[in-house]
C-alpha cells in the first residue's frame, strides 16, 4: 500500500512575519527598555531630580533667550551634580537597587497589608487640611502682603499636616507597587490631590504650590517606575502651554482680592526662572542675613509651633527681598541652587546636594528594597529638601518637621500589620 501526503511548499512562507510575534516582540523590546532606563533612575535619582527641571525648562529658557549668564547657571548645575553623582556612583560599588524592582516592591510591603486604608486616610486628613487651612487664610497672598498672618489654633493644628500630601502620595505608590491598588485607582486619587492643590490656588491665590507638587509627584513616580519619563517631558510642554492662561487666570484672582497686579510683567516674563537664579551671578558668597542655622534647624525642625507659639516666624524669603531693595511685605528665592549658593558658597552646593545624594541612596538600598517608610521618607526628601523651588534653608527644616509629622503615620503603619490582606483595589 502506498501512503501519500501532501508537502507544503517551503517558499511560500520565506518573508511572512506572524504579526502577534513582531508585536510581542516590539512589546518585550520596549518593556526592557524601560527596565534599564528605570535601573538608571533608581541607581542616580538625586542627580536625576536635579537635572531635570534645568534640562526640561530653565536652560532651554536661557538659551532661546540668550541669557548673558547661562555659563553661570551651568556651573551651579554642574556643583550639584559634582556632589550627586559622585556620591551615587560610590554607592553603586557598596550595592545596586534591586533589578527586580516591582517584585521586591511586592515583597517588601507584604508585611503591610493595611497599607492601602492607611494611604486613603493619610490624603483624606492631608486635603481636608489643606482646604480647611487655605480657608482660614493659611498661605493666603493677601495675608502676606499684609503682614497680619493666621495664627488661630486651627490654623496651627491644619500645619501638622503640611507634608500629608506628600507621604500619601508615596504610600499610594507602595500601594500600587506592593498589589494592593490598581493602576486606575492610583491615577484617581493622585488626582485628587491635584485638584485640592488647584482649589488651594484659588484660595490663596498662589501658584507655585500647585507646580510644585505636580512637579514632585511625576518626578517621584518616575523614579519610583509607576509614571514613563515622557511623562515629564509632556508635563513639561503643557506647563509651558497652559501657563499664559494660568498667569492671567491668577492675576485674575489677586485684583479680586484688591491686590496690585504689575502689568508690565508678563507670563513668559514670569516663566524666565533662569534670570530669577542668575541674580546672584555677581554677588559675593556666602552672604549672611541672618537666616537658620545650628541649633534654629532643631528648634524649627523637632519643635511643632504648637508647643513654642513665641518663636518667630522663618522669613529667609522676605530677608531676600530686603537684601535686594524690596519690603519686608514680599519675599524673593534664588531656586534652590542659588540660595545655597548665596548662602553657603559653591562648597555649599556640592555638599548638601553630596549629602541627600548618600541619604537617598542608604535609603533606597539598605537591605535591599525600601519598605512604605522608607519610600516616604524619599518623597519627602524629593518634595521638601530638593524641591528646585524650595527657598534654602526653611525647605531643609521642613523636612525635618514633615518627618516629625509623620512618625504618627509610620506608627499606623505598624499597626496596621496585623490587618487582613486584602484583594487589589
Amino acid at each position: 500500500m502506498t501512503w501519500s501526503r501532501a508537502v507544503s511548499d517551503p517558499g511560500s512562507e520565506i518573508g511572512v512575519v506572524d504579526p502577534r510575534a513582531a508585536r510581542s516582540a516590539r512589546a518585550a523590546s520596549s518593556g526592557r527598555q524601560r527596565e534599564l532606563v528605570g535601573q538608571l533612575l533608581r541607581c542616580y535619582p538625586v542627580s536625576f531630580l536635579v537635572l531635570a527641571p534645568y534640562a526640561l525648562l530653565i536652560l532651554p529658557m536661557a538659551v532661546v533667550n540668550d541669557n548673558p549668564r547661562t555659563g553661570f547657571i551651568m556651573f551651579l548645575v554642574g556643583l550639584a551634580l559634582l556632589g550627586t553623582v559622585t556620591v551615587e556612583t560610590f554607592c553603586l560599588l557598596l550595592g545596586r537597587p534591586d533589578p527586580q524592582w516591582r517584585r521586591g516592591m511586592r515583597q517588601a510591603t507584604a508585611r503591610h497589608p493595611g497599607i492601602y486604608p492607611v494611604a486613603r486616610l493619610v490624603v483624606l486628613i492631608s486635603i481636608g487640611a489643606e482646604l480647611l487651612g487655605a480657608h482660614l487664610g493659611e498661605g493666603n497672598l493677601v495675608a502676606q502682603i499684609s503682614g497680619e498672618t493666621a495664627d488661630t489654633p486651627m490654623v496651627a493644628v491644619t500645619k501638622l499636616f503640611s507634608g500629608w500630601a506628600a507621604l500619601g502620595f508615596a504610600l499610594l505608590v507602595a500601594s500600587h507597587l506592593g498589589g494592593y491598588l490598581s493602576k486606575a485607582k492610583l491615577c484617581v486619587w493622585l488626582g485628587a490631590l491635584v485638584v485640592s492643590k488647584a482649589v488651594v490656588t484659588v484660595l490663596t491665590a498662589l501658584t507655585a504650590p500647585l507646580i510644585a507638587f505636580v512637579f514632585f509627584a511625576v518626578t517621584a513616580g518616575v523614579v519610583c517606575g509607576v509614571f514613563r519619563l515622557r511623562y515629564l517631558m509632556v508635563g513639561t510642554l503643557m506647563l509651558v502651554l497652559l501657563w499664559p492662561a494660568m498667569f492671567d487666570y491668577r492675576n485674575g484672582l489677586r485684583e479680586d482680592q484688591g491686590v496690585a497686579v504689575d502689568d508690565a510683567v508678563t507670563a513668559t516674563d514670569r516663566m524666565r526662572l533662569d534670570r530669577q537664579l542668575t541674580v546672584v551671578s555677581e554677588t559675593e558668597v556666602p552672604v549672611d542675613l541672618g537666616q537658620p542655622e545650628g541649633v534654629d534647624y532643631l528648634r524649627y525642625g523637632l519643635v511643632p509651633r504648637i508647643l513654642d507659639p513665641d518663636r518667630p516666624a522663618l522669613t529667609t524669603g522676605q530677608q531676600i527681598n530686603q537684601y535686594l531693595g524690596g519690603s519686608r511685605t514680599s519675599a524673593s528665592n534664588f531656586l534652590l541652587l542659588g540660595n545655597m549658593w548665596f548662602f553657603d558658597g559653591p562648597d555649599g552646593v556640592v555638599a548638601v546636594h553630596a549629602f541627600w545624594a548618600g541619604f537617598v541612596a542608604l535609603l533606597m538600598r539598605w537591605r535591599s528594597r525600601p519598605g512604605p517608610a522608607r519610600l516616604s521618607l524619599v518623597c519627602l526628601v524629593f518634595s521638601d529638601a530638593l524641591m528646585w523651588s524650595g527657598t534654602y534653608p526653611d525647605s531643609m527644616i521642613g523636612f525635618l518637621q514633615h518627618v516629625i509629622s509623620a512618625m504618627a503615620v509610620f506608627s499606623l503603619l505598624w499597626l496596621a500589620r496585623s490587618f487582613p490582606v486584602r484583594a487589589r483595589a
